[in-house]
């Protein structure tokens, strides 16, 4: 499978799900008062314009790490209340965060897996599956780690200088 066939396959669903035209014998006899939306989608000239347009919508790698931050807040505070289930759930939706940001940048995906997923991601969710809260702390410390690492080797090191990264410790 190439490189482009699941994002076109991803699109092609959205394009689906958001309404593109329905077939003439789905248009209903009354039509609704409001119209769901301004038709931008279905308006473009094309189904080339309207992968682009949601190509911009869906963002880069910048909304999945919006995504990993938030998670990563609530992965801290999930911690701090010794609630390890919700840690788990949300350590798990980091990784699928990741993975779902390189299917939009595939160019970050050799620093996210070399200096995250494949290093601590997997360690971490068998400590969060034990009763050592010692252990998770220490686990966290070296995700927190494994992030700036990460954020160095894509030259965005930046990124690291925020309260998330520079506050966010084990007690």
């Amino acid at each position: 499978m190439s490189k482009l066939t699941l994002p076109i396959l991803a699109a092609a669903l959205a394009l689906v799900a958001c309404g593109g035209p329905p077939p003439p014998a789905a248009i209903p006899e009354h039509p609704a008062p409001e119209p769901v939306s301004d038709g931008w989608l279905g308006s473009l000239d094309s189904h080339g314009d309207r992968f682009r347009a949601l190509e911009g919508y869906l963002g880069g790698f910048s909304s999945a790490m919006w995504e990993v931050g938030e998670r990563y807040l609530h992965l801290h505070q999930a911690l701090v209340d010794d609630n390890r289930e919700l840690a788990e759930y949300h350590w798990a939706k980091i990784g699928d965060a990741i993975r779902q940001g390189y299917l939009k940048r595939p160019g970050r995906q050799a620093n996210a897996d070399a200096l995250f997923l494949d290093t601590v991601f997997e360690p971490m969710a068998d400590v969060l599956a034990t009763e050592d809260l010692t252990a998770m702390w220490a686990a966290f410390e070296q995700a927190r780690a494994a992030c700036i690492a990460c954020h160095a080797a894509e030259n965005v090191a930046f990124m690291n200088d925020q309260p998330m990264l520079r506050d966010l410790r084990a007690p």
